[in-house]
C-alpha cells in the first residue's frame, strides 16, 4: 500500500477503518525528513496490515489542533477511527516496529 496524504477534509474518512499510522509533519521539520524514509520502509514491510498516512500540519491546522499536536513529527495510531497510541519525535525503525506490533 502506498503512503497517503490526508487533509482536514478527508482525515476522518481515511482513519475510520482498520489500523492507520498518521505522521503529523511539516516540510521545514528536520526530524520529519529523517523519519520519512523509515515510514517508506515500514510501508513496504507491513503495508498490508497497516495504512500509513501523512498530514502536513501547516496546511491542516484543524486536525493537528484537535489531536493536540504540539511538536513534530508526532505519530499516532488509529484503530477503527479511535486514537490508541501516540509517539513524538524521530524513532529508529526497530523502535517504531516494536511500538506498532501490538496494533497489527
Amino acid at each position: 500500500m502506498a503512503i497517503v496524504d490526508v487533509t482536514d477534509q478527508n482525515f476522518s474518512e481515511e482513519v475510520k477503518s482498520g489500523t492507520v499510522l498518521v505522521d503529523f509533519w511539516a516540510p521545514w521539520c528536520g526530524p520529519c525528513k529523517m523519519i520519512a524514509p523509515v515510514l517508506e520502509e515500514l510501508d513496504n514491510e507491513i503495508g498490508d496490515k497497516l495504512k500509513i498516512a501523512k498530514l502536513n500540519v501547516d496546511n491542516n491546522p484543524e486536525t493537528a489542533g484537535r489531536f493536540g499536536v504540539m511538536s513534530i513529527p508526532t505519530l499516532m495510531v488509529f484503530k477503527d477511527g479511535e486514537m490508541v497510541s501516540k509517539m513524538v519525535g524521530f524513532q529508529p525503525k526497530e523502535q517504531l516496529r516494536e511500538w506498532l506490533d501490538p496494533y497489527l
